[in-house]
């Protein structure tokens, strides 16, 4: 089973796919800081699967882990780092501190619907990271990062089927998230999580897929939104 879904963000352009297969706190205290994660309620050793792929950047790892903790405990990411959010808005705007407000369109109803959905999630193994969905999602952002342009589709006519299929084989299922215009993976995790303006909330689902073991992350720059984020999973890649 592919499954694919699309976050531009923070304009809100957003697709979504699929085929066979926030008391305001300070700006810091929204961003991803995992030795306060770790210290609360996650334990290192099981969020943190990054141990040994050198291959990963930083920003590539930290996504994986920011992923972990979602996955590994709905509930508390949610109280956690979801429910902050919602005092950033006023009305339809979401303005984190010191940064432009952004108009969204379903304002915190959205981020109410996500936190009900994640206090009532079932906890989900770690993902792995691993080489060929890494390099499979690096070749989609370092193509965009050069043409500008937003979805699945490679400037070649690629897909991610393709993508994935040129460093390595899936098996199970296999999907794609695509985030643009956040450089924090915590910003980058929970704007996928809200899906604003998304009805099937297909950006939602990928993270939380309990038929997902492997991912990969792909990071860089977009001449258009400034930075985007390639995730690539798989429930088996060998």
């Amino acid at each position: 089973m592919l499954k694919f879904s699309l976050l531009l963000f923070p304009i809100g352009l957003t697709s979504c796919a699929s085929v066979a297969t926030i008391n305001p706190q300070p700006e810091s205290s929204f961003q991803a800081n995992y030795s306060e994660a770790m210290s609360a309620k996650w334990k290192k050793e099981i969020i943190d699967t990054t141990s040994g792929a050198d291959y990963l950047s930083e920003s590539e790892r930290q996504v994986i882990i920011e992923i972990n903790l979602v996955r590994t405990d709905p509930p508390e990411y949610a109280r956690r780092f979801i429910m902050p959010i919602r005092t950033y808005y006023h009305g339809n705007l979401l303005q984190y501190p010191g940064q432009i407000a952004i108009r969204t369109n379903e304002g915190p109803g959205a981020v109410d619907e996500c936190i009900k959905q994640l206090l009532i999630a079932n906890p989900q193994p770690p993902l792995t990271p691993k080489k060929g969905l890494t390099l499979a999602a690096r070749n989609q952002a370092k193509d965009q990062s050069t043409t500008g342009a937003t979805g699945h589709a490679g400037s070649n006519g690629s897909t991610m089927e393709q993508r994935i299929d040129k460093y390595g084989k899936w098996h199970i299922s296999a999907g794609e998230n695509i985030d643009y215009g956040n450089a924090d993976a915590r910003k980058i995790v929970a704007s996928l999580l809200i899906d604003d303006g998304v009805s099937s909330r297909g950006h939602r689902d990928n993270p939380l897929d309990p038929d997902y073991a492997f991912i990969g992350i792909g990071v860089g720059p977009h001449p258009v939104y400034e930075y985007m984020c390639v995730m690539d999973f798989a429930g088996d890649y060998q």
